[in-house]
């Protein structure tokens, strides 16, 4: 018996809020590995801003996937979720990503270390997924279209890849956030993609319409965490100027501030309206000079 299968019972509150907390996610990443990349005169707070640029990441990412889905139920059977198998999902997320960024943040974004942390990453990221896919518990037995399974992983190595290269390639404020919108449509189309290729074989009945459920009792305390971790990360960014200004605007505040020797202007002349300023440049007549008369 085929089930009834809903992926947005709650409308569109559920994928646009999936997908904001991934957008959050990828653009303190991303703010997170720049960090990383500017302390050039003190690397001992490099591994720090990595793994929390990779936590940010991968927190992001699972918290979208569960956010989407609270939307999704099977009409004929009530939904619950295995506990040890959903945290795990989660440590799948953060410790595949922190060694994809890890990768690029020591050894750079050449082009067999982008390859291989990207397509390390993307296979985590759809590791998480399935992982998560497998907690469920229902009265019956998830199905599979493989073409659509394997595009799913097709877009999690692009979008990976694609957010490695960009965590060590942008800079700017303005252009990490318009990466991280973009890196958010890839995450989600790559969960909804999967989700595209789910199908429900029933055991047998378990009741009529309305009996199913979304688990909000696991899975709105489970995603207190990384909600938490997020916002928490969200205000050491913010926080930190070097992260919020752009890297030339940064550069050049510093410079102003460190330069040695650096000349100051030269005060306003403040004397009669009808008497000449002191002229520099010129023998004689620097400021301070006594005034030689005739006679």
């Amino acid at each position: 018996m085929q089930g009834t299968v809903d992926g947005f019972s709650y409308g569109t509150v559920t994928p646009v809020t999936a997908y904001v907390m991934a957008c959050l996610g990828a653009a303190l990443g991303l703010r997170c590995i720049t960090r990383s990349l500017r302390d050039d005169d003190d690397t001992s707070w490099k591994p720090g801003w990595l793994a929390l640029g990779a936590a940010s990441i991968g927190c992001g990412i699972w918290t979208m996937h569960f956010i989407a889905m609270i939307g999704f139920q099977v009409e004929e059977s009530r939904i619950r979720y295995d506990v040890g198998l959903t945290i795990l999902s989660l440590a799948v997320a953060v410790v595949v990503v922190g060694l994809g960024v890890f990768a690029v943040g020591y050894r750079g974004a050449g082009t067999t270390t982008l390859l291989v942390a990207g397509t390390f990453t993307g296979l985590g990221v759809a590791g998480m997924h399935y992982i998560g896919m497998a907690a469920i518990r229902l009265n019956g037995s998830l199905r599979y279209d493989v073409p659509t399974v394997a595009l799913s992983v097709v877009i999690a190595l692009v979008a990976a890849t694609a957010a490695l290269w960009a965590a060590v390639a942008i800079r700017g404020f303005l252009t990490s956030l318009g990466a991280s919108l973009v890196m958010g449509v890839a995450v989600s189309g790559m969960h909804y993609t999967g989700m595209a290729a789910v199908s429900v074989h029933l055991h047998g009945a378990s009741g009529g319409p309305g009996a199913g459920g979304s688990a909000h009792s696991l899975l709105l305390p489970m995603l207190t965490g990384p909600v938490l971790f997020l916002l928490l990360a969200g205000v050491v960014v913010m926080f930190d100027p070097m992260l919020v200004l752009g890297e030339g605007d940064w550069n050049r505040t510093t410079a102003r501030r460190r330069a040695p020797g650096r000349q100051q202007d030269p005060p306003a002349w403040s004397g009669s309206a009808f008497e000449p300023p002191p002229r520099t440049g010129r023998r004689g007549y620097e400021p301070g000079a006594p005034t030689r008369r005739n006679g």
